[in-house]
């Protein structure tokens, strides 16, 4: 175990093997990871739970990883999407309009370069995350709501940042 913050990383991918084994690395690492075998299934997770970084490959049955990573960024805006390609290029993946993803990795994917993305994609969520709630802070303070008023947005705000 390292002395990391906790990451929550929501894997995303058809392949099993694949998904036990990064889970298992991923898990002795320290990190909290949930798998899912769908983007549907990602998508019905991501409803219930926050997530920090998401591994999404790129083609899965059903639910692409394109429409995967732009369903999970509606549920969870500031959700960091690391893409898998195991198909073509970066280039097809890019080509693809998968522009939004924090990183791209072909398959098969070296272990510490998916650790070094993830804790990357974390780092980079904390800052988006912090910048926009400094914003909505800011515009409640402006705003000169009453104590009701003030804890009804505070409330919000706990909400949209998973922390209730």
């Amino acid at each position: 175990m390292t002395d990391q913050p906790n990451i929550r990383v929501l894997l995303v991918d058809d392949e099993e093997t694949l998904l036990e084994y990064l889970s298992k690395r991923l898990l002795k690492l320290g990190f909290t990871v949930k798998a899912t075998f769908s983007g549907e299934q990602a998508i019905e997770v991501a409803k219930q739970d926050h997530y920090d970084v998401a591994v999404v490959d790129l083609k899965m049955p059903g639910i692409d990883g394109v429409e995967t990573q732009k369903q999970l960024r509606q549920i969870q805006p500031f959700l960091q999407c690391i893409v898998l390609t195991g198909h073509g290029s970066i280039e097809s993946a890019l080509e693809s309009g998968q522009e939004d993803a924090f990183q791209y990795l072909l398959k098969p994917v070296d272990h510490d370069d998916l650790v070094a993305a993830i804790k990357e994609a974390h780092k980079k969520k904390l800052e988006v995350q912090d910048a926009k709630f400094r914003e909505q802070l800011d515009e409640i303070h402006k705003s000169g709501l009453g104590a009701h008023g003030m804890r009804k947005a505070i409330a919000d705000l706990r909400k949209i940042y998973g922390l209730e």
